[in-house]
């Protein structure tokens, strides 16, 4: 496994890599030549879903790069079309078709839907695929703390990850706070605000005393923050740069500052009301 990446330990004492690379809005073809790039880079961790019609391209990159499975952390997610106990188990499986795996890594519920009333046995089809090994380990996206409790309440399973949208500009404290309290890890997509860190003053004027970017202090104060973070990319030099978060440390001034920048601005879907494809 990489060296340079830090692990965490999720609540079902597997690891997880702390930093790894998205690849939503990429091609199938765009997919594969960035899995293979970031591997060379150093990354250890890809995160797809089925909605990104991409993880037949990914599969293709973890074949290209022909690391041991057990060296590779692989995400995928299932969609809110496939919402539902058989739905769920049946998508989970066609997406493994496509990656070229006999299991992931981590399998994750894409949105709650909470109109739909389906999240719930779908978090039961994800229990019974992770007791039958296609998944090691299970968790959710984009998910509140009401959805969270009720599927700790009605399953006891608590989730080992939620990935939901979190940036300087939309820090989820609260949220945090509930993770916290129940031993789930939070993950942030987005973890760059759409590349608005790049035009930040306040982020501008850190990375000038460390001779970095803005969007590398914006990676390194998640990472401080114990978050994993998935920026995407499909540019090489991209995915190098993101990846040069580990040679620096922030002080906590700057980490108070960057704490600042907090003014509950959320750039995606709201997942109370969010149904697309349901």
């Amino acid at each position: 496994m990489s060296k340079s990446v830090p692990y965490v330990t999720l609540n079902d004492d597997k690891m997880m890599p702390q930093l790894g690379l998205g690849v939503w809005k990429a091609s199938e073809d765009q997919a594969r030549q960035a899995v293979r790039e970031a591997f060379e880079v150093g990354y250890r961790s890809i995160d797809t879903a089925s909605i990104y019609e991409n993880e037949g391209g990914v599969g293709l990159g973890l074949q290209d790069a022909g690391l041991p499975r057990e060296s590779y952390f692989v995400t995928t997610k299932v969609w809110n079309a496939d919402q539902g106990f058989d739905q769920a188990r049946e998508a989970a499986l066609r997406s493994l078709e496509r990656l070229g795996l006999d299991y992931v890594d981590l399998l994750l519920i894409h949105w709650p839907l909470p109109m739909a009333e389906r999240y719930l046995d779908t978090w039961k089809a994800l229990i019974a695929l992770r007791d039958e090994g296609r998944a090691l380990s299970i968790g959710v996206s984009n998910f509140n703390p009401s959805h969270l409790q009720r599927l700790i309440d009605e399953t006891g399973v608590v989730p080992a990850v939620n990935q939901v949208e979190a940036h300087p500009y939309f820090q989820r404290a609260d949220l945090r706070a509930f993770h916290q309290e129940h031993g789930i890890h939070t993950e942030a997509w987005s973890p760059l605000a759409q590349g608005k860190v790049a035009e930040d003053p306040q982020l501008q004027a850190i990375a000038a005393k460390y001779g970095k970017s803005p969007a590398q202090v914006a990676l390194r104060w998640h990472l401080d923050n114990g978050t994993i973070v998935i920026p995407k990319s499909v540019t090489p030099e991209r995915i190098r740069i993101n990846f040069e978060v580990f040679d620096f440390s922030l002080t906590e001034e700057d980490r108070q500052s960057i704490q600042a920048l907090d003014r509950q601005q959320r750039l995606g879907p709201d997942p109370e009301t969010f149904a697309m494809g349901a």
